[in-house]
């Protein structure tokens, strides 16, 4: 997208050959940070690395960009659609909950019902996202309105229309709700919270 919350995006400033130069600076400045700032047992740290370096590698966010350009202008089915969007948005916010709880110590069990809580949380942004795409203003995201529909891309309105989507949503932040039902109401309030944001945000 040329913007951005309302302002030019980096390969629209500075052009695309120093934007992905950015990219890359950033991305191995995030394994550098991580072993160097974090203050936590350094097993719990190696996890963090390992498990960070899956969502954004060849197995995770590389794999659903790959698919997703290669989708553009094409028929594909829902199961594609779920495939890019579990790679790419949900693989992110699956990282970032999953090393929040290494870091903390939780135990497996506790580590993989926030990794199906973010999942789920990062497949309803997107289908939120999808909807908000088409539903709301250029000025109102503070990006390019309707830009999927320029591109001819598949996105969950187009299969499955605006009210069935924003059914799917609803089922998936329920779903990830439900992971938290056995966490102290008080420890769980602050996930509760950021599901039913990304659930009903409006940009």
């Amino acid at each position: 997208d040329d913007f951005r919350r309302g302002s030019p995006t980096n390969h629209k400033v500075y052009g695309e050959d120093v934007a992905i130069l950015a990219g890359d600076a950033l991305l191995t400045y995030s394994f550098e940070h991580i072993a160097r700032a974090t203050a936590a047992p350094s097993d719990r740290v190696l996890r963090v690395i390992m498990e960070l370096g899956r969502a954004v590698g060849a197995k995770g966010l590389t794999a659903g960009q790959v698919v997703d350009i290669k989708s553009e202008d094409k028929a594909v089915g829902l199961d594609v659609l779920e495939y890019i969007h579990h790679h790419k948005t949900a693989a992110l916010l699956e990282a970032s909950v999953v090393c929040g709880a290494i870091l903390g110590g939780a135990n497996d069990e506790t580590i993989e019902k926030m990794r199906k809580y973010a999942l789920n949380i990062g497949l309803a942004f997107q289908v939120i996202d999808d909807i908000l795409d088409v539903t709301q203003t250029t000025e109102q995201l503070g990006k390019t309105a309707a830009k999927d529909l320029a591109v001819n891309k598949t996105t969950y309105p187009k299969l499955l229309g605006i009210e069935e989507s924003r059914k799917v949503a609803d089922n998936l932040i329920n779903e990830a709700i439900a992971q938290l039902d056995d966490f102290e109401p008080a420890r769980a309030a602050p996930l509760v919270a950021l599901a039913k944001f990304i659930g009903y945000r409006q940009s």
